[in-house]
């Protein structure tokens, strides 16, 4: 994935996250606030129907137990009366008389005399009065299909004392809550599917400028890249070949010293002036094979941002290329003094599926960086490994790049992967553009496998790569 589309990634995961938490949260407020407002308007349309029933019960000498019966058919309410602590018995509709209705009054009756509920009296009149107070599954484990809005009236009449009972089921204004909430998690997707959509479209629309900003770039990078190799190719041909002349001439030189019995200062002067001119082509040399490889990665990177890093997987045996990349390495490592050793497990390995090429270009980058970053005398460590199952697609190998040079920094050790950076211990080296760790991360990558940066044992930096 390019730089644009992470971009436009991040916008959107930014956009929709705080539109989907400012939704989700005005969503959650206003179901709150609904919820709270029709449980309370149920719950204040009760107190309509306790007046008249508790009138009809101070009126009348004797309490039908048809009244009863119908006023319990409406589905409103379970009832349930005592009389001095007694309960009143009526013929209650086969319909009503099921366990769920006992077992609502039994437990409705047990938290009345109980203080595990608060309960909220109300005055009605002189001789009477109710208390109300809320039954659901968190005060009584029995009672969990629905919550109950219980009153209890009491009424003094003829020396005994009347309680009636009405246990109201608030089932349905719990389905009318849920049936609700489904609604509005209904709504909300849709929504938010059609939040996140538009956030993707329009963060592409926004980048579109950016995007063709960089391609144009890109096309200007690749160009001019090209163009300049032709250049450096014919400096490095220059170099190489006035490097040569410098050789042959300074032979040449050496034999009509001897021949002609030059003087020793002629001769001084015509070595030093030899080996000014060959010093010059060294810089020469250097400088081109130095813009080389910066264009080379540059080049590099440009795949990569585009997706066309070419990789060509093939079946590849690490330990020779490991071996290899050592033995490139053994002149520059002997220069500083630094012992180069490959590490390889005894048993021989089973070929790796890669691009032995960019595997290699991975390799000499980190070989080359520990070198680098090693004092003399010191040493690296080029170790390969495997663990495999039953099935060789499950093979894994790993790749390590050990040193015991300077190291690298817990805070560094997060952006070392980052493009053009360097640490305070590489400015000074013209030679590190801040581009190899960049393009290793991104060629592993390429790879599907990872690698990764620890501290190696006793001071020093380890790279590990991991392959499947």
């Amino acid at each position: 994935m390019n730089a644009i589309k992470k971009a436009q990634l991040h916008l959107t995961l930014l956009n929709g996250c705080i539109t989907t938490l400012i939704l989700v949260i005005m969503t959650l407020v206003y179901l709150f606030i609904s919820e709270n407002n029709m449980m309370q308007s149920r719950i204040a349309s009760y107190p309509g129907d306790i007046y008249p029933i508790a009138s009809y019960i101070e009126q009348q000498d004797i309490i039908s137990s048809t009244w009863l019966s119908q006023l319990e058919s409406s589905n409103r309410y379970y009832i349930s009366l005592m009389d001095n602590g007694a309960e009143f018995l009526y013929n209650v509709n086969k319909e009503l008389a099921t366990d769920i209705r006992q077992q609502v009054l039994s437990a409705a009756w047990n938290l009345y005399r109980s203080d595990s509920v608060p309960k909220t009296p109300h005055t009605l009149s002189l001789n009477s009065s109710y208390v109300s107070y809320m039954m659901d599954y968190k005060n009584n484990t029995d009672v969990t299909s629905s919550t109950y809005y219980c009153f209890v009236v009491c009424i003094e009449k003829n020396h005994s004392m009347l309680e009636l009972l009405l246990a109201a089921p608030l089932e349905d204004i719990q389905e009318q809550i849920t049936r609700q909430r489904f609604l509005f998690l209904g709504i909300i997707t849709l929504a938010l599917a059609a939040i996140w959509g538009f956030a993707w479209i329009f963060t592409g629309k926004l980048l579109n400028p950016i995007e063709a900003g960089r391609m144009r770039q890109n096309q200007f990078i690749a160009a001019a890249s090209h163009e300049l190799r032709t250049p450096l190719a014919v400096i490095l041909s220059c170099a190489e070949a006035g490097l040569t002349k410098n050789e042959n001439l300074s032979c040449a030189e050496a034999g009509l010293t001897k021949n002609e019995n030059l003087s020793c200062a002629e001769a001084g002067l015509t070595k030093n002036e030899t080996e000014s001119k060959t010093s010059e082509f060294l810089t020469i040399k250097n400088e081109a094979l130095r813009t080389s490889r910066l264009l080379g990665d540059m080049l590099t990177l440009l795949c990569c941002d585009t997706g066309h890093l070419d990789i060509k997987p093939v079946n590849t045996p690490l330990d020779t290329l490991a071996l290899n990349v050592c033995e490139a390495f053994e002149n520059m490592a002997a220069t500083k003094q630094i012992r180069i050793t490959a590490s390889l497990p005894e048993e021989l390995l089973p070929d790796c599926m890669c691009d032995s090429e960019r595997i290699t270009q991975v390799l000499t980058i980190l070989l080359h960086n520990a070198i680098s970053y090693t004092p003399e005398g010191g040493s690296v460590c080029l170790s390969v490994s495997h663990t495999s199952s039953f099935h060789k697609a499950n093979r894994h190998f790993e790749i390590r790049v050990a040193d015991n040079g300077v190291g690298i920094s817990d805070e560094e050790k997060t952006r070392i992967f980052d493009r053009f950076y360097r640490s305070e211990k590489a400015r000074s080296d013209k030679n590190h553009f801040g581009l190899g760790l960049s393009i290793a991360y991104d060629i592993i990558t390429a790879h599907h496998g990872t690698i990764t940066v620890t501290d190696t044992p006793g001071g020093g930096t380890t790279f590990t790569i991991a392959l499947n």
